[in-house]
């Protein structure tokens, strides 16, 4: 009998694959371009959230407290790394998100199982005037020069098909990727940052957290986690199983409150919050919280062996990314 012997979670911001100095570049863009919401989940400006701001984040963006929480970020990085590779996981299911990479509007799945026998990871498209820092910053997610395919745990990925669909849950199916662009940032920052040298085969599993109308409620989401751990018990093979959720937490405006109640519910497995957080308050990139529900959901039988949380933030406005690790065993 197979089983979930160890589950993860990181976050995968372009600012894990940036230096401090360059965490003010990305600021820049939340002034000039991004979507913003604040923690209520209200539709805010830039400029609305610098004048309501907290004066204290003030200390928070300095040059020496961005490069120490740089640095924490890089040691979660490689312990989380090492705590994968320790783990001697047969395969790797992956909880992360698409973001317009292999799913757009004419056709956008809730929940989506890849079941090809490899996936391929390929160089970054941008365009030749994106600045710089974010030319380095995407690329991490990709090759640095033509196309490697990765290993899919394909009969793994088939088998949790058919047990969801069985339970209810009306999951797509893909065996193939439709563009030619290769996997997508949560699933490559996974190959690229945390399995660098001898990558485990995976099951890509994209939630559809950022669109509406479908993203998955929380209660959905823990219950898929739960069920994705149900059948991974009933799969016949003698594997040991992971469980990784790629994103979060809070983004692009950091809400510490929203990510400590999440990680401490985590860590008490506290199915009732982590199934009832409030959908307003999972807007924009605070969405993928969704993929960390489902990790929970699966990781009942677990405990949160190690929990690293760094704010960081980037602006007087409050934005950032609230970066977190964790590993369950």
């Amino acid at each position: 009998m197979a089983e979930i012997s160890a589950a993860f979670g990181t976050s995968h911001t372009p600012m894990l694959n940036s230096p401090a100095e360059d965490f003010p570049k990305h600021a820049a863009l939340d002034r000039a371009s991004r979507p913003l919401y604040d923690k209520s989940g209200r539709r805010s400006t830039y400029d609305e959230l610098e004048r309501n701001g907290d004066p204290t984040i003030l200390r928070e963006i300095t040059p020496a407290v961005l490069a120490e929480k740089a640095a924490r970020c890089q040691a979660g990085i490689a312990r989380l790394a090492d705590a994968i590779r320790d783990a001697a996981l047969d395969a790797l299911i992956v909880v992360g998100d698409d973001q317009h990479e292999q799913f757009f509007d004419d056709n956008m799945p809730a929940i989506s199982l890849f079941c090809g026998e490899e996936i391929p990871n390929t160089v970054a498209a941008l365009p030749d005037d994106a600045p710089e820092f974010w030319k380095q910053a995407r690329a991490q997610y990709h090759e640095p020069s033509g196309t490697r395919h990765y290993p899919v745990a394909a009969a793994l990925a088939r088998h949790l098909i058919d047990a969801l669909v069985e339970r209810e849950f009306d999951v797509s199916v893909s065996q193939r990727l439709s563009v030619a662009r290769g996997e997508g940032h949560a699933f490559g920052f996974v190959h690229r940052r945390l399995m660098v040298d001898t990558p485990i085969p995976i099951v890509p599993i994209a939630l559809n957290t950022y669109y509406p109308p479908n993203q998955p409620p929380p209660r959905r989401c823990y219950r898929l986690g739960q069920a994705i751990r149900a059948a991974t018990e009933a799969w016949s093979r003698d594997q040991r199983i992971g469980i990784l959720a790629s994103g979060g937490l809070s983004h692009f405006v950091v809400d510490e409150a929203l990510d400590r109640l999440v990680l401490d519910a985590c860590r008490r497995k506290d199915a009732a919050v982590l199934s009832s957080l409030p959908t307003q308050r999972l807007e924009s990139g605070s969405s993928e919280i969704r993929n960390w529900i489902v990790v929970a959901g699966a990781a009942e039988q677990l405990a949160l062996r190690w929990c690293d949380y760094i704010p960081c933030y980037r602006s007087t406005a409050g934005t950032g990314t609230g970066v977190a690790f964790a590993t369950w065993s």
